[in-house]
């Protein structure tokens, strides 16, 4: 393999005669570095989104929570709670009550989902510091911690006791029942807004948040029913583990889901993004390697006359074959590797520095990761095995 990979190398970096094969080559080089930088731009482009994406909902979503198997409602014991505090692995746990209400602040209504939260919430999640306006709950008063959305949408703000948001929500029943006056059919509360919090759109525009015993007395709820169990973990637990107790202390009434399960949809719409995107970036790259195989190939019409020369003092066609092969496998590895650390210094350049702004306060968010740095390298380097195959096979012809 010495002899053919000491041509290849003469070839590849010693200039030719002809000036054609030479501007040839050099575009052949540029293509191949433009398609991994390329890659791994739009690759840590797109970790950079999904990580920014998800850490709205981290804000929100626990690391595991527990959620009836069926209906609305999830039945907990006070044994049950002291037997999940015992659980190793288990930081803090928050009982919660969600359901699907009507607001109406003076001559406006507007769906939601109401949340009551214990005080251990805080504990779970980080929602509280997602308040852009007012303050968190308080034991003091009936008070509820609104979406920014909803506030925009209902045009209400913070503690304006001369107007209390109302909250209706459907009388729970069985059968058909008759009723003179709509209001009947609904309970409804009245209470003072606290404070607004923004995490995104899709939430602000979704979620109140109020104490559980308010939402309990809303929702005509027993002691022992709560809508779920939210969960926060140490750094070290494993989600599995600690979901398999939960479950055995539950029963089989309960649910246990992860942050991903929660996130399904969002996770599968990321990864089909991401995965469309490296289709496309790779069929450009695909693309950019039939200049190797060109470059190649009119090498090996140019050498000619030294390819049966090469025959003559010995060279096996296998050999010189590998000659060409390894040539087109150089050009690619070379390109790809140099086009690769240029697109990693932009990286790092974007992270500490913020070259690119989406405003003018958030830069455009990107992450280093290997796994795209793997990626970048085995695409290349499998593509440029095929081209250099596919062009090194010509050099049999040129022996006839």
């Amino acid at each position: 393999m010495k002899f053919p990979l000491y041509i290849a190398k003469r070839y590849l970096f010693t200039k030719s005669k002809s000036n054609a094969i030479n501007i040839i080559t050099i575009i052949a080089a540029i293509g191949v570095f433009a398609g991994a930088f390329s890659l791994f731009i739009v690759l840590s482009g797109f970790s950079g989104l999904r990580d920014f994406s998800l850490s709205f909902s981290n804000e929100f979503d626990p690391d595991l929570k527990a959620i009836p198997a069926q209906g609305k409602v999830l039945n907990i014991s006070e044994d049950q709670l002291e037997s999940l505090q015992q659980i190793e692995g288990i930081a803090e746990f928050s009982k919660i009550v969600e359901e699907r209400v009507i607001l109406s602040y003076k001559s406006k209504t507007n769906p939601a989902y109401i949340k009551g939260v214990d005080e251990n919430y805080r504990l779970v999640n980080k929602i509280d510091s997602a308040v852009v306006f007012g303050t968190w709950l308080t034991k003091s008063e009936p008070q509820v911690v609104i979406g920014n959305g909803l506030s925009r949408l209902l045009d209400v703000g913070t503690f304006n006791y001369q107007n209390l948001l109302k909250i209706m929500v459907p009388k729970p029943g069985k059968g058909q029942v008759t009723m003179t006056n709509i209001q009947d059919a609904f309970n409804a509360r009245q209470t003072i807004v606290s404070g607004i919090y923004s995490v995104n759109e899709e939430l602000d525009d979704k979620y109140v948040f109020t104490n559980i015993n308010f939402a309990k007395g809303l929702l005509d709820m027993g002691d022992n029913e709560y809508s779920g169990v939210e969960f926060k973990l140490i750094p070290e637990a494993s989600p599995e583990a600690v979901s398999t107790e939960i479950k055995y202390i539950l029963g089989e009434n309960s649910i246990v889901k992860t942050r991903a399960e929660l996130n399904d949809a969002l996770n599968k719409m990321l990864n089909s993004e991401n995965l469309f995107v490296y289709l496309i970036f790779t069929l450009v790259l695909t693309i950019a390697l039939f200049n190797v195989v060109g470059s190649i190939i009119v090498m090996i019409l140019d050498k000619r006359e030294n390819i049966k020369t090469l025959h003559s003092l010995g060279a096996t066609p296998n050999q010189i074959k590998n000659i060409f092969f390894l040539q087109g496998m150089l050009m690619t590895g070379l390109g790809g590797l140099i086009g690769l650390i240029v697109a990693m210094i932009l990286i790092t350049l974007q992270m500490n520095y913020d070259l690119v702004m989406i405003t003018p306060n958030l830069p455009y968010p990107v992450q280093m990761k290997l796994e795209n740095v793997l990626i970048v390298i085995f695409t290349i380097f499998t593509l440029g095995l095929i081209a250099s195959y596919i062009a090194a096979g010509r050099s049999k012809k040129a022996l006839a």
